[in-house]
């Protein structure tokens, strides 16, 4: 598992492990019952403190990404994936909204929003 964290101040430490985490699992780099690093072994690796990748694993078991078995460690909980894109894409659709509404307040016409879109999406290596 390969866990990239950067020291920006809008976004705190726990948010980019459990959402790169989150990620991973959509994506099916991580499978369903796959053991994740101890506690104390992810906070080594990336450097950071042990009670930050707590809080990382518990935001992700909360959201049911992950569960815990005492003992033994943190594993990758069954999820329904079909469930989880669809309310990735409502959430895509509510910024999609946003900045359509923002764009008509500015005088932005839609061919312009489709081309600022286009540039966003060559510049971000993400995609």
């Amino acid at each position: 598992m390969e866990l990239i964290i950067r020291n920006t101040p809008n976004q705190p430490i726990y948010e980019q492990i459990s959402s790169q985490i989150k990620s991973q699992i959509i994506a099916g780099k991580l499978s369903p019952g796959e053991a994740l690093p101890s506690i104390r072994a992810l906070a080594k690796d990336l450097r950071i403190s042990v009670i930050t990748t707590k809080r990382a694993y518990d935001e992700l078991e909360a959201d049911g990404f992950l569960y815990t078995v005492a003992g033994k460690g943190c594993f990758v909980a069954e999820k329904d994936l079909d469930l989880i894109r669809e309310q990735k894409l409502k959430e895509l659709e509510d910024h999609l909204d946003a900045a359509a509404a923002l764009a008509a307040q500015c005088g932005v016409s839609p061919a312009e929003l489709v081309e600022m879109l286009r540039t966003l999406l060559k510049e971000d290596t993400r995609v």
